[in-house]
């Protein structure tokens, strides 16, 4: 049953992530994304990476409290959160912003097809006009693009 929750959870995550990045990172948050789009940062740390505190602190709190109630569905809740959060990390930190120097020439449809759409959403420096919200999901004309060469 752990794993059917944690695995409902990752999933349901990537339309938490996309409300979130549109409503309120594009919102009234703005503020502390802005540095993410305008890059003013010059390649190091960004008020951006605030956000990394403001939603793992949710997740700690849900995997402490199923911890303390003998690993109960708050722990595999919490867990689903930290594993989707690992991934948004990997992905779009290592992979598409290339913190790290690796995967940088990957020739992977899905992983092209995810940097290309967000490139799409890094276009608008503003926080309006916004598209690809999403993360692990984007939408099928980029899929299309790279799963279709011949």
């Amino acid at each position: 049953m752990g794993f059917l929750i944690v695995l409902c959870v990752f999933i349901s995550m990537e339309a938490v992530t996309w409300l979130i990045h549109k409503y309120i990172m594009h919102g009234f948050l703005w503020i502390f994304h802005r540095d993410h789009h305008d890059h003013s940062n010059d390649g190091k740390l960004e008020r951006n990476d605030l956000f990394f505190f403001i939603f793992a602190s949710p997740a700690i709190a849900l995997l402490y409290l199923g911890v303390r109630q003998d690993f109960s569905y708050w722990f595999f809740i919490g867990l689903g959160i930290s594993l989707y959060g690992m991934a948004y990390f990997f992905v779009h930190d290592i992979f598409i912003h290339q913190r790290a120097k690796i995967f940088a020439k990957t020739k992977n449809p899905y992983f092209l097809a995810i940097r290309r759409a967000h490139k799409q959403h890094h276009k608008h420096l503003g926080k309006e006009e916004g598209e690809c919200f999403g993360f692990l999901w984007v939408p099928f004309k980029y899929f299309k693009m790279y799963f279709n060469r011949r």
